[in-house]
Parts: C-alpha cells; sequence; structure tokens
C-alpha cells in the first residue's frame, strides 16, 4: 500500500510550490528513486519541465515530458526529442535509444511529467502536481502531494487527504517548508 506524504507550504505561491517540487524530485532522483510527475495539463508540464533545467545552476535530473509514448532517449549524451516532438532527455554514455536492447532500463530512469496516467514502469512514486487523486497502482510505494497555502489548493488537497484516509494508506503531513 502506498504511503503519502503532503507538503502544505507557507506561501500561495505557484512558482515556489513548483520550485519545491523540483528540490524534492531532485532528491528522489539523487536516492536512486525514478518517478512520474502528475500534472493537471500540458501548460503544467511544461512549466515543471522548464523549471527543472534552470531551477538550481549545475543540477542536472533526467526528464521528459510523458504524452503516452515511450520517452525519446539519446546514446551518449546527445539530446533527443521523443517522437512527437515534446520533453527531452539526455543520457549518459552507453545508453541505449528507445526500442534498442537495454532501453527499457534506461527509460525507468528518467523522471516523466505529464497529465496522463503513468506508465506501468514509472508507479513507484508519484508527485502528485494534479489537482486530481491520482490513479494508484499496486506497484504505486509513494505519492507525494505539494500544496500552496491557496485555499483552491488547499481545499483540493483535503478532498484527495479524505479519499487516501478511506483508501487505508498511511498519511504525513509536513508544514511550513
Amino acid at each position: 500500500m502506498a504511503e503519502v506524504s503532503f507538503y502544505i507550504l507557507p506561501s500561495e505561491s505557484l512558482h515556489d510550490r513548483h520550485l519545491f517540487a523540483c528540490k524534492l524530485i531532485e532528491k528522489a532522483y539523487r536516492s536512486g528513486s525514478f518517478c512520474y510527475v502528475l500534472t493537471d495539463n500540458a501548460e503544467q508540464s511544461q512549466a515543471i519541465d522548464d523549471l527543472l533545467w534552470t531551477f538550481r545552476a549545475g543540477s542536472f535530473i533526467p526528464h521528459q515530458i510523458y504524452t503516452g509514448e515511450p520517452p525519446g532517449i539519446a546514446k551518449d549524451g546527445v539530446y533527443a526529442a521523443s517522437q512527437s516532438g515534446t520533453g527531452a532527455a539526455i543520457a549518459k554514455d552507453g545508453v541505449y535509444a528507445a526500442g534498442s536492447p537495454g532501453a527499457n532500463e534506461t527509460i525507468e530512469q528518467v523522471i516523466l511529467i505529464g497529465s496522463a496516467n503513468p506508465p506501468e514502469y514509472c508507479q513507484k512514486i508519484l508527485f502528485n502536481l494534479s489537482a486530481h487523486y491520482p490513479e494508484v497502482s499496486p506497484k504505486t510505494e509513494r505519492i507525494l502531494e505539494i500544496l500552496d497555502n491557496s485555499e483552491t489548493t488547499k481545499e483540493a488537497g483535503r478532498d484527495r487527504y479524505r479519499r487516501y484516509q478511506k483508501s487505508g494508506m498511511p498519511i504525513t503531513t509536513h508544514k511550513n517548508w
């Protein structure tokens, strides 16, 4: 059963919320965890994608916008866009292109961002930045909910909290980050 963590920020700023999400995503990536970032729409996905490139000087987190297709993975550090032209991932030397032998292991090492349900291989850790209750699979181990202090965000968060609680998931709340 998934463990749920709510992070309630003191600010009402959407930018602060996204920035905090990037810091947690980086922490997860550095610990060897690869995750899916669930958003409400393509615009929010693009905002997180852009911020992951720029939020901290010298930081690198391989990530890509997920549109329902496997990530476009490059070989030998080449920039690669997905087949639909959205998102990008930069791979390490020796990483295979999508569809090649070894690609599945590589695809699982990319942080995916999107408003669609996460692909099966990317359900272990879910960052929920959307306003809705996520589809939770048996593979999901952790859900991170990041809320700003606006009433709209908190109200949607309360609704999800109650649903997680009804599902019997253990919940931890962190305030004033």
